[in-house]
């Protein structure tokens, strides 16, 4: 079950146990309440919410990935591929054992088209350093703009017409507002 909220206060009650308080959005409480009563124990993993980005600007995103590939004779996807590793903070970088390099790579690849790899050598023996880069389908609003924005700027250096400065911001003000941002 997931649920979107903030914490409306934390305290020791009476019994000295820590008491964490939430406030949810669009919640049938008599549901919740009586399905939190049947799973007894639970693992609680409090994370910072991150909106998701819109459909309509993942389209926008496409539309020029297209258009770019038409003007430039590149495959879509290597223009894809390409523009993932132009954002910043969608990768990490972890080091592995040299055998285990060509099965994480193929492993991570198949989570879909822009979860991709890279290597580079580390400075201890027997382990390669991969970079693992994650498709668009995990990024945040911020994150999509950026990679609309790069594409924007590569459509522009090459006379492809975008959207004015005035409507990409409205689009991207749409899905942070569609997105409580």
């Amino acid at each position: 079950m997931k649920v979107k909220g903030k914490v409306r206060g934390a305290y020791t009650d009476i019994h000295k146990k820590s008491v964490i308080e939430f406030e949810v959005e669009d919640c049938n409480i008599a549901a919740l309440n009586k399905e939190l009563e049947s799973m007894g124990e639970l693992n609680i993993d409090i994370k910072k919410y991150r909106a998701k980005r819109s459909l309509d600007a993942n389209a926008y995103f496409w539309v020029l990935v297209d258009k770019l590939s038409q003007v430039t004779g590149y495959n879509k996807t290597e223009i894809y591929k390409n523009a993932i590793k132009e954002i910043g903070g969608v990768s990490d970088t972890i080091c592995v054992t040299n055998k285990a390099v060509d099965k994480l790579r193929e492993s991570w690849s198949q989570n879909g088209l822009g979860w991709q790899t890279d290597t580079l050598p580390s400075k201890i023996d027997g382990c390669t350093n991969v970079i693992l880069y994650y498709g668009s389908s995990t990024y945040n609003s911020k994150q999509m703009s950026l990679l609309i924005d790069n594409i924007v700027q590569d459509c522009q250096s090459v006379g492809i017409e975008t959207l004015t400065p005035t409507e990409l911001e409205r689009l991207k003000a749409s899905w942070k507002e569609a997105n409580n941002e």
